[in-house]
Order: C-alpha cells, then sequence, then structure tokens
C-alpha cells in the first residue's frame, strides 16, 4: 500500500506541578499545533524563579508557533529561525525582576513522513518503534557531559545534587546553540517529548514498559506523569506523546544530520541548511529541462518526458534512502527493549497509577 503525502497522527499531552510541588507554579509548558502536512509539537522547561520560569516557557512557545507559521523557506530553516526567535523573547524579557530567567526548548515538526527535532536543554525525545525505545537527544548538562566522558554512571548521574544544572538554555546570549536533526517515521512509531520531571524519575526501562501499553496519547501521558509522580514528584512533569497512525511520504528536502559536536549556533546551522539545498535545486532543473525538451522537440516529447520523470524519481529514491541510512545510525542503540533481560514487570507497582 502506498503511503500518503501526510501522516495520520494522534497526540495527547499532560503537564502537572509534581506531587512535591504542590501549590506551586508550573514553570514546564506544552503546545501541540496541527499543521496542513503534520504538526509543531514542543516542551518548554522554564528557570530563574517561579514566575520567572513560567513565563520564560510561555514566551518561547508562544513566538516558536508563531515565527514558524509567519516563516519563508523550508521547514528546516523555519524551524531553527522559530527557535531563535524564541530565544530572542526570552532574552528581550529577562531584565529587573525577570533576570537570569531561561528556558529549556524540546520541539518536533511532524513533516509529511518525517520529524524534525530542534533541541535546547534537557528535556528529552524518545521514539518507541518495534518494541524498542531510542532516545533521540543528548542532555545539555553538566552531569549528561561527565556520563558521556565516562566519568559517571546513569544512576549516578540521576541522583546527583547537580543534575538540574543545564549547560545550554534559552535567554542565555543572543545567538540561540541547538542541535537539530530529522528521522523517517513509520506507521506506529509513538514520539514522547518530556521534561525533566519525567526523565529524571522515571527509567528508560520502565518508560518502554508504560509506552508499549495499548493507550490512547491522552491515557498514556497520564500514566506517565502519575509513574513521576509516585516516584517522587520532585519537579514539574510534562509529557506529550504522537502516535503515527499512517505513514507520509518523505519531504523532497534533505533531513538535516545529527552532529557530533552537539549544539552549534544558529547561524552555523542555518549555513548548513542552505548549502544542502542542492537536491531542490538539481529537482528543479530537471523539471525546467524536460518541459523545455518538450516544447523544443515536441516529436520526442514522450522519450523526453519519460527520462525527466525517471532522472527525478530516482533522485527522490536516491534521497530516501540516504535519510533512511541517517536515521538508521541515530536508531542503531536503543536506550530499552522489550525483548532484553529487565526487571519484571510487577516491580513497576510502585511507579504505576
Amino acid at each position: 500500500m502506498r503511503a500518503s503525502a501526510t501522516p495520520s497522527l494522534t497526540s495527547g499531552l499532560l503537564t502537572d506541578v509534581g506531587r512535591q510541588r504542590q501549590g506551586g507554579v508550573n514553570q514546564d509548558a506544552a503546545l501541540a499545533l496541527d499543521l496542513p502536512h503534520g504538526g509543531l509539537y514542543a516542551v518548554a522547561d522554564g528557570m530563574g524563579g517561579h514566575a520567572a520560569g513560567e513565563l520564560a516557557a510561555n514566551l518561547a512557545l508562544d513566538a516558536l508557533s508563531q515565527q514558524y507559521l509567519d516563516g519563508r523557506g523550508t521547514p528546516p530553516a523555519r524551524l531553527a529561525e522559530a527557535v531563535q526567535s524564541a530565544n530572542v523573547a526570552v532574552l528581550r524579557h529577562a531584565v529587573g525582576e525577570y533576570v537570569g530567567m531561561g528556558t529549556t526548548l524540546l520541539a518536533a515538526l511532524i513533516d509529511r513522513g518525517a520529524a524534525l527535532i530542534a533541541h535546547v536543554g534537557d528535556s528529552r525525545a524518545y521514539l518507541l518503534r518495534g518494541g524498542e525505545l531510542h532516545r533521540l537527544t543528548e542532555d545539555h548538562s553538566w552531569v549528561a557531559e561527565q556520563v558521556r566522558l565516562g566519568h559517571m554512571t546513569e544512576a549516578e548521574a540521576r541522583d546527583h545534587q547537580w543534575r538540574s544544572v543545564v549547560s545550554n538554555a534559552l535567554g542565555g546570549e543572543e545567538r540561540v546553540r541547538l542541535e537539530m536533526f530529522g528521522l523517517p517515521l513509520r506507521s506506529g512509531d509513538r514520539l514522547l517529548l518530556c521534561s525533566d520531571g519525567l526523565s529524571s524519575v522515571v527509567t528508560d526501562q520502565e518508560l518502554l514498559l508504560l509506552l508499549a501499553r495499548p493507550l490512547e496519547p491522552e491515557a498514556t501521558a497520564r500514566v506517565l506523569v502519575n509513574a513521576a509522580n509516585d516516584g517522587g514528584g520532585p519537579d514539574n512533569i510534562t509529557a506529550l506523546i504522537i502516535d503515527v497512525q499512517r505513514e507520509g511520504r518523505l519531504p523532497t528536502y534533505p533531513l538535516p544530520l545529527r552532529r557530533e559536536d552537539g549544539p552549534v549556533y544558529v547561524d552555523v546551522l542555518l549555513s548548513t541548511q542552505r548549502g544542502s539545498s542542492l537536491l531542490t535545486y538539481l529537482l528543479l532543473m530537471i523539471a525546467y529541462f524536460t518541459l523545455l525538451g518538450i516544447m523544443l522537440v515536441p516529436e520526442r516529447r514522450v522519450l523526453i518526458g519519460l527520462i525527466g520523470t525517471a532522472a527525478l524519481v530516482g533522485l527522490l529514491l536516491w534521497q530516501r534512502t540516504r535519510a533512511t541510512q541517517r536515521a538508521s545510525s541515530i536508531l542503531k542503540h536503543p536506550s530499552a527493549a522489550l525483548n532484553l533481560p529487565s526487571q519484571p514487570e510487577q516491580s513497576l507497582s510502585s511507579t504505576r497509577p
């Protein structure tokens, strides 16, 4: 069965102040915006005091959605520019009583059959596919860097006193540093965007077992938030889930690659995106010369049309193959799997509603 241009998506989100923070201000915010060929989804976790954190998170998501809707160019460039707009919005308001405020930002743009992930801070994106859970993002934090260097284990990082200290956030400087990459989506995929109020309490193996339940996204989000609260709920908790029910065709632009050097300044990222637009130019050139040939040599129009169509199809198939290969490198090592030895499911009773 051939995939349609636009995927079929269902989503659900829930944000909660956390059991140990009842009566306080929720500094998390979430966005779920429907678009003609998919949707824009995001999670922000504010910082800098109660009122400042809440303001920063909401300013970021408002600017992100507005700039993306008003933007021009390819979706990757529009998404990067939208993140920069969110950064400026937070930075401009960080004066007076709001000095020092900031927020993390994790955005997932679903465009036809692909997801574009833009990431600043320590909120996380996960992908559940075929019984395996893949952590798509690396935390921009001091403890995460220590884990990557081998100086600390994941378990030690989870309990470290500096686990909430981020090394990158919106509002810190005029040019945002971010990571952005794309991956093809499949029918049956389930994406999770969450703040560290969930990921710092519920392990990846526990997340896998809870996400694999046959529940609707809204109900699953509730289960995850309850699990974090049952684990102590020391922070604000946000869970946003997107289910891909029907696979869409890949977009024609090249999906951005995940860089090995971590977050980079937005202008560097945008220059890379502009340099990768060669495929678009090639497609336009093939279409142009095909039409020109048909007009100049009408007696060969069938042959010219077939050659031009074959070239276009071949180039698109090549792009799709490359995108699949890129995605396979991102999904090479799952953080949790149903077929791996793990603690028995009943041991999760303390983290389930």
